[in-house]
């Protein structure tokens, strides 16, 4: 069972370092907040600054996406129990720290692949709610056009690459990406980083160790992100793992444990990170510690590996919504009834958002063989095959 040491990490990061005693005003744009025990670190003699500066914009903004993918999510949940998803659909509410902090750090530039829990990272990625719900829908108007769904969403533009529904599968893409980046990258300046982000469940797999070796080797500006979330499917990491310090997996290759609760710490973690990465020093192991609500996926109660007072606790102590919600609030940024105003607001959003995506339609049958033939490298240039047939109903033993 999930143990409260593991908590400690999370709940040590957690003062907001009062705007009175650093000289800003209560009503200031902008405040000072403390990160102190919100890292620690494996082979670095550097680390995070333990102080993060933000302003009233960028905290508000991070509180409205992430309060904005939890009800996509909650409403993900709503419609798979109506029968309106289908198939698999892993929820990543509890989690949303992590992305937004990610996203925050990152730019546009740099290359980001993940698990099938993707629906979270595809709207900070080229989606938007409608998007990604339609997508889950199986509709025309998603983001890769109906034909992905809960586990493949993509958008090229936008250096998202997946999505990819094989456990781990997405690592060895993700240190290509890495390679695409430094190979692309002008001498004298930075390079554009590339993640790869996987679950503990994934993490002793022997395809990420090789794409570990080949990242050393080459001195990859790739980051090998665990979101440990102590649970791989219904198995707790005690149980599935010899070793749960997962930051220090690389062996000589650094790595930093992050609060994954705490999306001031993800942030100013992975501005370090991708600095690091980026400046020509090679990968960095990171390990978000964070949490999962729901189960591993909706046909995943949740509740028969964990009880319910764990997942209870966890709301109550380390929820990332009510984390950043407070922060706010402290921060004299906005009260309780704007916060709530907030919040009215984009749950009316979202509401909006899951009638658009019901408006497009299904993808044509004819659809199901688009971009599987291309006849030059030109952009959706491509040619049917002859011996491509639609099933013979007439024949089928189910007709």
């Amino acid at each position: 069972m999930f143990s409260i040491a593991r908590t400690t990490l999370s709940n040590a990061g957690r003062r907001v370092v009062n705007p009175s005693m650093t000289g800003i005003r209560s009503m200031s744009s902008e405040a000072t907040f403390d990160l102190t025990g919100s890292f620690k670190t494996h082979n670095l003699d550097i680390a995070p600054n333990n102080e993060i500066t933000m302003s009233k914009e960028e905290l508000i903004g991070h509180f409205k996406l992430m309060y904005t993918m939890r009800r996509m999510e909650i409403t993900c949940d709503n419609e798979y129990k109506s029968r309106n998803i289908r198939g698999f659909c892993h929820l990543y509410d509890g989690q949303e720290a992590v992305a937004t902090g990610i996203q925050a750090a990152f730019e546009p530039e740099d290359s980001w692949i993940t698990s099938y829990r993707c629906h979270c990272i595809a709207l900070l990625r080229g989606g938007s709610v409608s998007t990604v719900l339609a997508e889950l829908f199986g509709n025309t108007g998603g983001m890769t056009k109906g034909k992905g769904g809960s586990m493949h969403f993509y958008s090229k533009p936008d250096n998202f690459f997946g999505g990819q529904g094989i456990v781990g599968a997405q690592v060895p893409v993700g240190t290509g990406l890495a390679f695409a980046n430094k190979y692309n990258a002008k001498p004298g300046e930075k390079m554009n980083v590339a993640i790869g982000c996987y679950g503990d469940g994934a993490a002793n797999q022997g395809q990420i160790w090789e794409s570990a070796n080949m990242a050393s080797l080459w001195k990859l500006p790739m980051i090998f992100c665990i979101e440990n979330n102590h649970y791989g499917m219904g198995t707790s990491i005690d149980r599935h793992s010899s070793h749960t310090d997962y930051y220090k997996m690389g062996n000589h290759i650094p790595g930093i444990r992050i609060d994954g609760m705490n999306v001031l710490a993800v942030k100013e973690g992975m501005r370090f990170v991708k600095d690091y990465c980026g400046s020509g020093n090679g990968p960095m192991y990171v390990e978000m510690m964070t949490y999962r609500y729901h189960g591993h996926s909706m046909s995943d109660p949740g509740t028969t590996y964990r009880n319910r007072e764990e997942i209870a606790m966890t709301r109550s102590t380390r929820d990332p919504l009510e984390f950043v919600k407070k922060t706010v609030i402290d921060a004299g940024f906005a009260d309780a009834d704007e916060i709530k105003q907030m919040e009215k607001e984009i749950r009316k959003f979202v509401q909006s958002e899951v009638v658009k995506a019901k408006e497009f339609p299904l993808p044509e049958p004819e659809a199901l063989f688009d971009y599987v033939f291309a006849k030059d490298l030109t952009p959706e240039n491509q040619e049917s095959q002859k011996h491509i047939r639609m099933p013979d109903y007439a024949k089928s033993f189910w007709s």
